[in-house]
């Protein structure tokens, strides 16, 4: 019996031991450790709280370091600016320009005091836009010389295809009444009664939500003397 205790004695001895250089060990590992602030450093977490603490993920986690970020980003800033350009290009706004007058027809019909002539022309609108232009307030004013001769005025509006041109036609009242000129359209010795006549044209214009005003300064010239129906255009640079 004896024997017997002293070798229980012995096993529980060893037993011991072994226990308490764990525990020592235990405590050396974990003196360069901290807490987990989530869990308070239990290992567990309250129940009812899962939807409430955050897990702790090391700093060297694949999650936090996605293999292709920088090819996201790259293709990200491409696109943006490839949109943003592909904006600029369709919406900057483009002139709209108005070309030289076409001559159609003229009238004349003499009276003791003036030579009245009916002038038929044609404007050519030009829209270099990707939006439709909306012109309209037409405004022309027809010199001879210094002299205000006639005017025309058309408040309609005429739409312009993104891209194309358009023609817009109206007539002109062009009185003479100075007499050394009804005396040089009347006179029957000269065959062609050639005159110059200088033309303004202003126009206003709506594209890309705002107005913009156009104008055409050039010169026709036409017959005093007798109705013509020959069109023809002439060119200020010439």
């Amino acid at each position: 019996m004896g024997a017997h205790l002293s070798r229980s004695g012995a096993d529980d001895a060893q037993l011991i031991l072994p226990q308490d250089k764990q525990r020592a060990e235990g405590k050396s590992a974990f003196e360069d450790t901290v807490d987990c602030p989530t869990c308070q450093g239990t290992g567990r977490i309250p129940r009812g709280q899962e939807n409430k603490l955050v897990a702790v993920i090391p700093c060297t986690d694949q999650r936090l370091k996605p293999r292709h970020t920088k090819k996201y980003v790259c293709v990200s800033v491409g696109l943006c600016l490839l949109f943003s350009g592909l904006v600029l290009f369709f919406l900057f706004p483009r002139s709209v320009t108005l070309s030289e007058l076409a001559f159609q027809s003229a009238y004349v019909a003499f009276t003791p005091k003036a030579v009245n002539i009916t002038v038929h022309n044609t404007l050519n609108i030009s829209n270099d836009n990707f939006a439709v232009v909306k012109a309209s307030h037409l405004g022309v004013q027809v010199f001879y010389m210094d002299t205000v001769v006639g005017s025309a005025s058309d408040a309609n509006v005429t739409t312009i295809l993104p891209r194309s041109g358009g023609k817009l036609s109206f007539k002109i009242l062009v009185s003479l009444t100075d007499d050394g000129l009804i005396t040089y359209c009347k006179s029957p010795s000269t065959k062609i009664h050639i005159i110059f006549l200088r033309i303004q044209v202003s126009m206003t214009v709506y594209y890309l939500a705002h107005f913009e005003q156009v104008s055409l300064d050039t010169f026709e010239y036409l017959d005093c003397g007798t109705n013509s129906t020959t069109p023809h255009v002439f060119n200020a640079s010439q």
